[in-house]
């Protein structure tokens, strides 16, 4: 039996009410990776703020077996996106939870204690309070040792890191002013306001990055 999450584009085709993001295709490898190096190996739960179409959740899940994942998004609309690709893997239940509402600006968040909070391609695609909110709610959420880990595009040491990343920033500040690659330093100042210690970030592909934050 094909596996639905081999190939996400593909599965549109033949399920076309599914949300499908290419870069979520792209970018899951990477971050995969880079996820199983810094969550613990133990059995952990990790919330994921914004989870778009929802394709990150049983790819995740799948890939990285000790992890139960807790997708959550804004709006009803985008539950039911992530519950479309849920049902096609029944395999994965009892790791991928139902998605739950979750407005990263608006803390606290309902819920208990998890081991890591996720987002990939929040901070430039939202104002700037999302990311002081996602921050808050993480700080709330996460236990000792727990991580906050915050993935894409980031501006270094006031500058862009790429062409790639100055265009694209240009692009968004076009469509909507309050979008923007955030300077990472910036963020990395909300995190040692809310008692996060700042570990090293990983260099993704396409000029993107990890941030790793750890809560003390």
């Amino acid at each position: 039996m094909i596996d639905p999450l081999d190939d996400p584009a593909a599965t549109v085709v033949r399920f076309p009410h599914l949300k499908h993001a290419p870069a979520t295709a792209r970018n899951r490898a990477p971050i995969a990776a880079v996820l199983s190096e810094v969550l613990p190996t133990a059995p952990c739960t990790v919330l994921e703020i914004a989870s778009g179409t929802g394709e990150h959740a049983p790819w995740m899940a799948r890939n990285l077996p000790q992890v139960t994942w807790r997708p959550s998004e804004t709006t009803l609309a985008g539950l039911a996106a992530i519950e479309d690709w849920r049902e096609l893997c029944p395999d994965l239940d009892d790791r991928v939870h139902p998605p739950v509402l979750i407005d990263a600006a608006r803390p606290p968040w309902p819920g208990e204690k998890v081991d890591a909070v996720y987002t990939a391609n929040l901070t430039h695609i939202a104002p700037w309070p999302a990311t002081k909110g996602l921050i808050a709610g993480a700080a709330a959420r996460l236990g000792q040792d727990g991580l906050l880990l915050i993935y894409g595009p980031f501006n270094e040491g006031g500058s862009y890191t790429g062409a790639g990343n100055a265009a694209f920033d240009v692009d968004l500040r076009r469509r909507n002013p309050d979008w923007g690659l955030r300077d990472r330093e910036a963020v990395e100042e909300l995190a040692l306001a809310h008692g996060f210690t700042i570990e090293r970030p990983r260099t993704m592909p396409a000029d993107n990055r990890l941030l790793v934050y750890r809560r003390m």
